[in-house]
């Protein structure tokens, strides 16, 4: 699966934690805020998570892009130390 983790830390700890993280989950910064893994499954997913959870306050900002999720596109935010997530798919006429 295809997850895209895009960063908007509250201080210079969280952004220093958060990249040791996705560098830990095998992640690739693409640029300055923006994490990319071709190579993701469910369970790693879930583990990162809690450990973005783990190392994250109230004033950081974390999105998560995923695809496929049952043939549909899945976002994530962790905003106010709350997960958030919306489903995106096609609409079969």
């Amino acid at each position: 699966m295809f997850v895209s983790v895009v960063l908007d830390p509250g201080g210079i700890d969280s952004a220093k934690a958060l990249a040791n993280i996705l560098a830990q989950y095998k992640f690739k910064k693409i640029q300055r805020a923006c994490w990319e893994n071709l190579q993701i499954n469910e369970k790693e997913l879930s583990n990162l998570k809690r450990d973005i959870d783990s190392v994250t306050d109230y004033y950081d900002t974390i999105r998560i892009y995923q695809f496929p999720i049952n043939s549909n596109f899945a976002v994530t935010e962790l905003r106010h130390k709350k997960w958030r997530r919306a489903l995106f798919g096609s609409e079969k006429k």
